[in-house]
């Protein structure tokens, strides 16, 4: 078991050795700890160590371990962008078709306010099957990406994950999205040439919106309305489907919500050349990135009663993306690295600020007694002390303080003191 040095210059080479964490658990143990951390709520996962480890601990370690973890993997997933951004290394290769999809899930956040966290979807497209009659282009390999910023943070720090899944030397990209602005940015980022796609219930969505305001929300006519357009727009694309909508438009002019449906689907036409699509191998849909939002984060995130303070969500999401990616045995021993540097680097920063210390109290002591005048003067002008005690034992800046011979610790039941003679029974006493 590790604890904090208490002198400036103490260490324990055995910690080092063992690659011991900051805190009272065993590497292992404050792993399994995390791991459940990552799966459940901190409670249950309390209980649950104690039950297969039979060790106690609460809430709150269980807590601050997780996301301690969860933001050292943070920090190792930043450290790789840089790396990335100034090496520019050979990314891995990628597959003949990878699937590229983007999209975001809100969390709850302390105070009642909520905030998107972002997730980046990436698979291999697999060769078409046929279920039921029907063409079914599928996913493999998926792995996901999450962070809680803005669009430009968020493109730049997915960089770790496209490099990895060889994203830039693919055969081909389909990325299949809601179309929304931010995501073509993203697109254009990592891969400008990519096939996009408008997700195929997202256009129904809109398709509904019209077909509602139109025949009547909830009704029969609406419904079969939209079944009509979407078979339309499925089996031969987008223009007869336009056409529709822009008639509808034309002879409802008071329904002024009709226009924004159609210029939106106007703008992403030639994202719904859905025949084209399914001709070459791609998917229409971007349900693996909808099923990540579920998976990833509302899985973890959005429990009842849950708020999280905004700092621990990214730590929380990165600890859900390598669970959910398969890759804790690869992941942890970055944890731990990045754990131990900057366990390291506060012990280093603390023996500094306690070397400084050691040299400033007198000198700041000194200034502040005597006048501008006199601490102008030199060091022969300056009168000697007139303390009647013993001079007070100089400290080289560096070196262990040790107290002085007669010092009172000396007399104590401590150590080699409580076998030497006591000559005064009052302070053995005391």
């Amino acid at each position: 078991m590790a604890c904090a040095p208490p002198a400036a210059q103490a260490f324990f080479p055995l910690d080092e050795e063992l690659e011991l964490l900051p805190g009272s658990l065993t590497p292992n143990l404050q792993e399994d700890l995390v791991h459940l951390g990552t799966w459940m709520p901190f409670e249950r996962a309390t209980k649950e160590l104690q039950h297969f480890r039979g060790v106690h601990v609460s809430r709150p370690t269980a807590e601050r371990l997780t996301e301690a973890a969860g933001a050292a993997y943070v920090a190792w997933q930043t450290a790789e962008v840089e790396r990335i951004e100034k090496e520019l290394p050979s990314p891995s290769a990628g597959p003949a078709q990878q699937f590229l999809s983007v999209d975001g899930a809100m969390v709850p956040l302390v105070g009642g306010t909520w905030a998107e966290v972002k997730t980046l979807a990436l698979g291999e497209v697999l060769p078409p099957v046929t279920v039921k009659g029907e063409r079914v282009i599928r996913t493999d390999k998926l792995s996901y990406f999450s962070r809680m910023t803005d669009s430009d943070t968020f493109q730049r720090l997915a960089l770790v994950e496209t490099q990895r899944r060889g994203v830039e030397t693919a055969g081909q990209v389909g990325a299949v999205t809601d179309g929304s602005d931010w995501i073509q940015g993203f697109v254009d980022f990592h891969r400008p040439d990519a096939v996009r796609i408008l997700d195929f219930p997202h256009a129904g969505d809109h398709l509904s919106t019209v077909g509602q305001a139109v025949f009547g929300e909830g009704s029969a006519q609406a419904q079969d309305w939209l079944a009509a357009q979407m078979h339309q727009l499925k089996h031969t694309g987008p223009a007869s489907v336009l056409t529709e909508v822009r008639q509808l438009v034309a002879a409802h002019p008071d329904q002024s919500d009709l226009g924004k449906e159609l210029a939106y689907l106007q703008k992403r036409r030639v994202l719904m050349a859905y025949p084209e699509f399914q001709d070459a191998g791609w998917p229409i849909g971007d349900g693996a990135v909808e099923s990540a939002n579920k998976l990833v984060v509302e899985a973890r995130l959005k429990g009842s009663g849950m708020h999280w303070a905004p700092e621990h969500v990214d730590p929380m999401v990165a600890l859900r993306n390598v669970a959910c990616n398969d890759r804790w045995n690869e992941a942890w021993p970055q944890m731990v690295g990045t754990l131990r540097q900057q366990e390291q680097k506060r012990h280093a920063e603390r023996r500094h600020q306690r070397q400084v210390l050691a040299t400033q109290p007198s000198v700041i002591a000194a200034e502040a007694a005597v006048p501008a005048s006199v601490s102008e003067r030199t060091s022969n002008e300056i009168p000697p002390s007139r303390s009647k005690g013993k001079p007070r034992q100089q400290t080289v800046p560096g070196e262990p303080r040790r107290p002085a011979a007669d010092h009172p610790w000396r007399r104590m039941p401590v150590g080699r003191a409580r076998f030497g003679p006591t000559t005064n029974q009052t302070d053995a006493k005391s």
